[in-house]
Parts: structure tokens; C-alpha cells; sequence
């Protein structure tokens, strides 16, 4: 016997329950009530783990059919009423991959099959948007690192080239300038442009800035001139940087949703191996007459090459079917969603799903301040916090040190200018490599998996890095600087590389998406300004060995955040993760320091021991109630 979850729209109050996705956030009788009504349900739930994940198992397969119908109609969708019937009974159990549902065709149940069968064998509009998000990123990558070797010339000419105090803040304040504005401003911006523009929308602004901006900082003549075109740059990298990801992750399948995200950050590498390859390619290339510092001018305005194509590319691809929706434009998501996928059946059953998911997903809202909803609703903050925690580590694991003065630090090891330029573009070369296997690994291994593997790798092999500048011998100092450099972005690209942004875009709740991802880039942009600023003036006060050391033990620190506080996301839908979250953080941080031990004896000491009960866990029954169980009736 099944039971009707009341959070679920059945026929007889569906109007209502449409009433409360597509209408706007001032207009509302019916929808204040309704969430009154689910809030409190959801408050008398006193559950420590995850709720089932699929509120359509709870409904009658005549229910699904009937809600999925009354959907089609009111939403402008009435020809397509009987794939949408189709379409909700397949989600109300994907696994089974329409089984024992008379009303789907043999070619429905082959396509569903292939589509299980090869997670890969998607459309290419799709791969077509998975290419779109991947120049965006380059765009990135490139923009962080032509100033790693454009800043060995304009040092010189802008008088900045002095060991004193001021010498040295100025420089970083030049090289963190994009990154300051990004925290500021820049990716607080998002939220108003995607609102007006869309995803799209926001995606050709930013890079058009991004090229502006790059060709401006080009033609600077003094320090802070360049300052003030790099500080403009982060208005494109802010919006670009908390857009590209959520874009991606809201138009991909949830089996290859956190491979596809994380493109962002492989090409992002790619981009920065792109920076190092223009910082070489423009070393040699001398003045003119009138124009002085020709080669590191170049280095900067390359970087509007890969801004260029993403805006001519960004708007033949499909709009987000996600954004769509928000606004209540279901004809415009579905026929979205269809670009998007094999056929027109799994479109219906995605977006069906999506719907149902997202009035669940209203429930949290409890007034109009989405920014102070991010801190105050329990399910939002906890999100928050896992992606402030990735987002900050990504900064102070000390990658970005080495992005963005690797080309210095190669330089007082003994290498030369030319040579401290190859080495660097080495580590890009490196970075990227490596990201590869985590197209794999960050939907099997797992994202949280990823990070607790590779921060006591990072760690280690900084201090390597940084002890081997005691080394009396240049040539063995040499050679072990740039062992331990590139070891550490071996260690780095498949961990702390991809996961942050790919973390970020998924965990937050689709109406308050856009401020959590702003929050969550501020977050890392901010760190990455406090790395840029502070580490020619760290450097001068630690010494290079000092300064490495520190950003080890942040790896350490780093290991323990994520271990109590970053709970694992792969393989669940968007609105899934909802349930994820639904566990309490001190539950959480409770149960994963009790699994320490057990790691330890099992996988370290090689003993036979018990594996702990886990932590997550749903009784899949069709035919009898869903009850998820907690670890204390589990015991």
C-alpha cells in the first residue's frame, strides 16, 4: 500500500500548486499558505538523515498520470500530454527503465536502455554547450596567468621593481586587482544580470567585458592605470565565473552532470597553460618605435582571443530549461530541454521531474531576502558553508601562489627568465593533464573523495617545495623546486581543481541559486585576492621556505574542514541534494569524525574490521511506504 506525500501536488489541488511555481515572488495567497503548510510538515519530520530523494514514489501510478496530465495542460503543453503521462511514470521509478509500463513502446524502453547503457552517448547541442563552457573558462585561466610573465617587464618600467615594502604591495595589488573587484562587486552582479538576461545573456556580457578589458590593460602606462583596466577585468570574470558553472550543471543529466561542471575547471587549466604558452610565445618580441614593453602588452591583450569566440558561439546554444521555468516559461524550457536531450520522451520526464522537485523546493522559501535566506534557512546555510569551505581552500592550498609568481619563485631558484617562463608553462601544462581523469573520477570516485585524498598530497609536496630551497647546490635546488611544483598541480588538478565550482553550482536550492553561487565565487575570488596581495610581502617576511610551510599546513586544515563539513553530492539530481542537506551539520561532523578511526584500522593498519553504517540510506519498496531510516534505528 503506498501513502501520499502531502508535499507533492496531487489533481485536486494542482492549480494551486502551478500557481505557486510560475507566479512571482509578490503574488501570492495560494502559495503562502502552501508553504506555511509543507514548512511545517517538513519541521515535525525529526529526522537525522536524508528523506527519500523521489516524492513520486509516494504517489499511485493513477496519481502520476493524472498531476503529470493536469501539468501538461496548464502549462501550455497540451499536445504533448500523453508523453509528459509517459514521462511522469518513468521518473516515478528510473531504475526500472519503464518496466512493467504498459503504455510505453518497445523504441521508448530501447531508448531509455541506451540511454542507461551509455551514460555518454549524449546529443550534440548538448556537447555543443559542454564546448561554449569550456572557452568560457579558458577565458579565465587566461586571464590569471598572461600576468605571470608580463609582470618580469613591467616591474622595470613602471618602477615597481624594488625589494622595499611599498615595491612589493603595489605589485600584488596590480596582480590581485581582477580579484578584489571579483569578491566586491563582480560576482554579485550575477544575480541581477541572469534575473534580466539569463544564463546567455550574462555569459556574452561577461566575456565582452573580459576582452574590453584585456585589450585595455594592454595599453596602460603607469602601475596604477593597470590597476584600474585589471580591476575592471573582474566585472567579467566575477559574473562569468558564478554563471558558467550553473548554466552547465542545470542543462546536464545528473549522471554526467559533475563531469561535465567540471570542464569548467580542466579548461580553466587549459586556459592557464594557454597563458603561460603567450607569456613564452611574447618574450622576444621586441619594441617598436613609440611603444615600449611591446612583449608583455601582447601578453596581457592575448587573453581576448578565447572572450571573442565564446561571444559569437553563446547564443546558438539553448537557454537553461532551469531559468526558464523559474519564470514560468514552460514551453520555453521544454522546447529547451529537448536541444538538450536524445529524445523528446527523456525531455518530458526531466522536465515533469524538475517541476514537481522545484514546488517541493519552494517550500524553503520563507519571505523575499533571498541573501539573508542563504544564512537563515538550516538547508541553505549548510550548503553555503560546504562551498565556502571548498571555495576557500581552493585559494589557500597555495595553487595560486604558484599560478601567479611561479614564473618569480623559478627565477630565485636559479633558473633564467626564458627558463623560469618554460617552467612555468610546464605547470600549466601539468595542471591540465591532470585535470582529465576527474571527468571520470568526480562521478565514481566522488567529489568529497577527491578532496580528502589529495589535500595530505598537497601538503607534503609544498614543504618538499619549499625545504629544497635550502639545497646549496643550484642545479639539484633547481630541479627539486620544480619536482615539488609539479607534483603539487599533479596532486591539485583532479582534487581542490575541479571539485569547488562543480560543489558550488549543485548544492544550492534553483530560487536561490544565483545568490549562493555569487557568494560562493565572492568567496573564492576574495581568498585569491588576500593569496595575490600577500605573497610578495609573505615571501620578504617568511622567507620562500616559510611561506610554503604555511600553505601546507592550510592543506591540513583544509583535510579536517572537509571531512566534518562537506557532505558528498555525486550522482544526485539539483533538487535531490535538498535531502542531503536535510541532515543536521553537527550530525554530520559527528558521524564522519566516528569514521576516522575505522579508516585508520582498515586502510593504514590493514585490519579486518567493521564498516560503519552509513550515514545515508533509503529503503527503496514500491509497494509499501518509503520510511528512511536514521542511524540510531539502524543500530
Amino acid at each position: 500500500m503506498t501513502t501520499k506525500d502531502p508535499r507533492v501536488p496531487a489533481s485536486t489541488n494542482y492549480e494551486d500548486r502551478v500557481s505557486v511555481a510560475s507566479s512571482s515572488e509578490s503574488d501570492n495567497g495560494h502559495r503562502d499558505r502552501d508553504q506555511h503548510t509543507r514548512h511545517a510538515h517538513r519541521l515535525n519530520e525529526k529526522r537525522d538523515v536524508a528523506d527519500d530523494p523521489n516524492p513520486l514514489v509516494n504517489l499511485t501510478q493513477e496519481e502520476v498520470v493524472a498531476n503529470a496530465a493536469e501539468y501538461a495542460r496548464t502549462s501550455g503543453l497540451e499536445e504533448y500530454e500523453e508523453l509528459f503521462k509517459k514521462g511522469g511514470l518513468i521518473a516515478q521509478n528510473p531504475k526500472a527503465l519503464g518496466v512493467g509500463l504498459p503504455m510505453l513502446t518497445d523504441q521508448d524502453r530501447a531508448d531509455l536502455a541506451h540511454e542507461s547503457q551509455h551514460k555518454w552517448a549524449q546529443n550534440s547541442t548538448l556537447y555543443s554547450l559542454v564546448i561554449l563552457c569550456s572557452l568560457a573558462a579558458a577565458v579565465q585561466g587566461m586571464d590569471e596567468t598572461v600576468i605571470n610573465g608580463a609582470q618580469l617587464f613591467f616591474q622595470d618600467q613602471f618602477g615597481i621593481n624594488g625589494d622595499s615594502s611599498h615595491d612589493t604591495w603595489i605589485l600584488g595589488l596590480v596582480n590581485s586587482a581582477p580579484y578584489l573587484c571579483c569578491a566586491c562587486a563582480g560576482c554579485w552582479l550575477s544575480d541581477p544580470l541572469n534575473k534580466q538576461f539569463g544564463r546567455r545573456g550574462t555569459v556574452f556580457i561577461s566575456c565582452l567585458v573580459a576582452a574590453i578589458t584585456c585589450i585595455w590593460s594592454g595599453v596602460t602606462d603607469t602601475w596604477w592605470h593597470l590597476f584600474i583596466a585589471r580591476f575592471c577585468l573582474g566585472f567579467g570574470i566575477g559574473a562569468k565565473s558564478a554563471t558558467v558553472p550553473v548554466y552547465a550543471a542545470e542543462c546536464t543529466p545528473a549522471v554526467i552532470r559533475g563531469a561535465l561542471v567540471m570542464m569548467w575547471q580542466m579548461w580553466t587549466a587549459f586556459g592557464i597553460m594557454l597563458g603561460y604558452v603567450a607569456d613564452v610565445a611574447f618574450y622576444n618580441v621586441p619594441d617598436k618605435p613609440h611603444i615600449t614593453g611591446l612583449n608583455w602588452r601582447l601578453m596581457l591583450g592575448s587573453a581576448m582571443l578565447p572572450a571573442v569566440m565564446v561571444c559569437c558561439q553563446v547564443y546558438f546554444c539553448p537557454e537553461s530549461p532551469r531559468w526558464y521555468i523559474s519564470r514560468g516559461d514552460h514551453r520555453k524550457a521544454f522546447d529547451s530541454m529537448v536541444r538538450l536531450r536524445t529524445s523528446k520522451l527523456q525531455a518530458a520526464r526531466d522536465l515533469y521531474y524538475m517541476h514537481v522537485l522545484l514546488l517541493e523546493e519552494n517550500a524553503l522559501k520563507r519571505g523575499h531576502n533571498r541573501v539573508l535566506e542563504l544564512f537563515t534557512i538550516p538547508r541553505n546555510r549548510r550548503a553555503a558553508l560546504a562551498s565556502w569551505i571548498v571555495m576557500f581552500m581552493q585559494q589557500f592550498c597555495g595553487v595560486n601562489v604558484i599560478a601567479y609568481y611561479s614564473s618569480v619563485i623559478f627565477h630565485d631558484s636559479g633558473f633564467s627568465e626564458i627558463s623560469a617562463l618554460l617552467a612555468s608553462m610546464g605547470f600549466g601544462i601539468i595542471n591540465f593533464l591532470f585535470a582529465i581523469p576527474a571527468v571520470y573520477t568526480i562521478d565514481t570516485f566522488g567529489r568529497r573523495n577527491l578532496l580528502l585524498t589529495t589535500f595530505p598530497l598537497m601538503a607534503l609536496f609544498l614543504l618538499f617545495t619549499g625545504f629544497s630551497f635550502y639545497i646549496p647546490d643550484e642545479k639539484a635546488r633547481i630541479g627539486c623546486v620544480a619536482l615539488g611544483i609539479y607534483l603539487f598541480g599533479i596532486a591539485y588538478s583532479p582534487g581542490e581543481g575541479p571539485v569547488p565550482f562543480t560543489y558550488s553550482a549543485e548544492a544550492f536550492p534553483l530560487y536561490i541559486r544565483d545568490v549562493g553561487m555569487s557568494f560562493a565565487t565572492a568567496t573564492t575570488w576574495f581568498f585569491n585576492f588576500v593569496l595575490a596581495i600577500t605573497w610578495p610581502s609573505l615571501q620578504r617576511a617568511f622567507t620562500t621556505q616559510g611561506a610554503f610551510g604555511w600553505y601546507a599546513g592550510w592543506n591540513i586544515v583544509g583535510f579536517f574542514l572537509v571531512l566534518l563539513f562537506v557532505p558528498e553530492t555525486k550522482a544526485l539530481t539539483l533538487e535531490e541534494l535538498d535531502r542531503v542537506f536535510g541532515v543536521t551539520t553537527r550530525t554530520h561532523a559527528k558521524y564522519q569524525a566516528t569514521k576516522l578511526p575505522y579508516w585508520y584500522r582498515r586502510y593504514i593498519m590493514r585490519q579486518d574490521v567493521d564498516e560503519p553504517l552509513p550515514l545515508y540510506e533509503l529503503d527503496f519498496d514500491f509497494d509499501q511506504p518509503n520510511v528512511p531510516r536514521t542511524v540510531e534505528e539502524k543500530v
